[in-house]
């Protein structure tokens, strides 16, 4: 199903003319292609007026329609996307045009780079081609043919295959023999259509069955080992450069953005790393066997530890920390602040407690700070703490929000004197990444029998950079460290991006010497399966090595 939103002058000379032959383009078109329209929005007040001394000035701004498409998706494990296995046998890339070989150039980037605007814009001239085309690839897809995928129609096939050479940090070789245009139009040209590898042997078979299917295909290369994108059309070579200059030249706009809104320091770091042609990007080495389910005899026995998932407002990593927990063993149990503050629940009935992450629509004043006042200037709560947190038969997590409010606990918890306060990131900004971190050796009983390894893990925060009272606090805390970030050749940094916040020696997780409490800026159990993470090593099984923490929080409660 499709949610269109219209955007237009409504009212003003033509606009309403136009609107309307919009409206039915779209909808014959969803009709053709057996889609509904069920809902949509209309901003109808898209022309502005004002007067500069004596002259009246106005903006109208173009019709437009943003279509957001909505569907079930059986399997998310069978998504394609523009990585290519680097274990695969040689790949050759096949482009797919829908555009029955026109190459309209009317409203695309390379007019707008030179000043133009264009007439002849791309457009989905038959609904039906589409409709086969998305058969087609499905049908391939599952058969295991099509092994990565990305869409032209976003800046044209120059841009796709560029985008490709930068998520795997390869060059390309390019031929555009198969391709009856000029270059211009040839490389930069936003019809509809898509690139997919395909096995070297399989390619010419895919070509085939694409054409038998009345969509125009053709080779045009495969993945280069010399780091360069190399492309020729009609026997020249039209473009040869390495990968790493282009795609510093892709990033100088953002870049120079960055510059004015960001750390400039930070900028420049993330900017000097796309010269490192050689970095291996996430290398995971996992030093256990992430498959053996620890927790599994303790589960057998049918009981189920009660475990607090503690939320406060704009908390919203709640769902997938209980089903981490739960796949472990446990009882978890959605305890929001405001139960603990009006005795709908007790943390005294429970073994341990997870304080989440989160601050989507909304959050505490303070974000993580914020969270601990709440508890302090509460007595109530603030002696629920104090005696939970001076149990010995008891465990407590923080992640993110949590990991900041526990942090400003600390006075509380025995052994955590050393802990830093998380204050903004140096980029200034909220990072949501997926980065590099290692497990050190520490006493946190989550990480027992993980030490050495090296995991990729998501990070969604915007201040999460560790600041410790001085030196000799963040020598002391150095037993404590659960783990730190790491760059792509498994070295702790504090560069950007590997190190999303700038904390000192890369830490950002601790616990306490007797190893019960722990606390964690990246969120774990948004990975605790493989299938959950943007990317994994396809060898991973659907736990991935994530999931051994909390299993192991499971076999330390027994």
């Amino acid at each position: 199903k499709l949610s269109c939103n219209w955007m237009a002058a409504a009212g003003h000379p033509g606009e309403d003319a136009r609107l309307y032959a919009g409206v039915q383009a779209a909808s014959e078109c969803a009709v053709a292609l057996g889609m509904a329209i069920p809902v949509g929005k209309d901003s109808m007040s898209m022309r502005t007026t004002w007067t500069e001394g004596d002259v009246d000035k106005a903006v109208t701004a173009p019709i437009s329609l943003v279509v957001s498409a909505f569907a079930p998706v059986g399997d998310v494990r069978r998504t394609l996307t523009p990585w290519l296995p680097p274990e695969a046998d040689p790949l050759e890339l096949v482009l797919i045009d829908l555009a029955g070989g026109r190459r309209r150039l009317g409203g695309s980037a390379l007019a707008q780079v030179y000043g133009q605007l264009g007439n002849d814009a791309p457009d989905l001239d038959d609904p039906q081609r589409l409709a086969t085309f998305f058969a087609f690839i499905q049908h391939h897809a599952r058969q295991g043919e099509i092994v990565a995928y990305h869409d032209v129609a976003d800046g044209g096939l120059f841009v796709a295959l560029a985008e490709i050479a930068f998520a795997n940090h390869c060059g390309l070789d390019i031929v555009l023999d198969g391709i009856d245009a000029t270059t211009l139009p040839a490389l930069f040209a936003e019809e509809l259509g898509a690139v997919i590898a395909v096995r070297r042997g399989a390619a010419t078979a895919m070509v085939s069955a694409a054409r038998e299917a009345g969509l125009a295909a053709s080779i045009v290369g495969s993945r280069a080992e010399t780091g360069r994108v190399k492309i020729a059309h009609r026997g020249a070579v039209v473009l040869d450069e390495t990968r790493v200059d282009l795609q510093r030249a892709w990033s100088s706009t953002s870049h120079a953005m960055q510059l004015a809104r960001d750390n400039p320091e930070v900028v420049a770091q993330e900017h000097a790393a796309l010269a490192d042609a050689a970095a291996p990007g996430l290398a995971p080495r996992v030093t256990f066997d992430a498959d053996a389910d620890i927790a599994a005899p303790y589960i057998a026995t049918g009981a189920r530890p009660r475990i607090a998932i503690l939320r406060e407002q704009g908390v919203n990593g709640q769902v997938e920390m209980a089903a981490a927990l739960d796949r472990a063993g446990f009882a978890a149990w959605d305890v929001h602040m405001s139960d603990l503050a009006h005795g709908r629940h007790a943390l005294a009935d429970f073994k341990a407690f997870v304080a989440c992450g989160g601050f989507s629509f909304g959050d505490v004043l303070g974000a993580g700070q914020g969270w601990a006042k709440s508890i302090r200037f509460n007595p109530r709560l603030a002696e629920s703490f104090a005696a939970f947190f001076a149990r010995t038969d008891v465990f407590a997590l923080g992640v993110c929000n949590g990991c900041q409010m526990m942090s400003n606990l600390r006075d509380l918890i025995p052994g955590a004197a050393a802990w830093p306060k998380f204050l903004r990131n140096r980029s200034e900004q909220f990072e949501g990444r997926l980065v590099q971190v290692e497990v050190m050796r520490s006493p946190s009983l989550l990480f027992a029998g993980m030490e050495g390894s090296r995991l990729p893990v998501a990070t969604a925060h915007g201040e999460g950079y560790a600041a410790f009272a001085d030196a000799t606090a963040l020598a002391a805390a150095q037993p404590l460290v659960a783990l730190r970030y790491i760059d792509s050749r498994g070295a702790p940094t504090e560069a950007y991006p590997h190190n999303p916040n700038g904390s000192p020696q890369g830490i950002t997780g601790l616990t306490t010497p007797d190893g019960r409490y722990t606390i964690l800026m990246p969120h774990p159990e948004r990975g605790h399966r493989s299938v959950q993470m943007s990317w994994h090593p396809p060898q991973w099984g659907d736990a991935s090595p994530w999931m051994r923490m909390f299993r192991n929080a499971r076999v330390w409660l027994g």
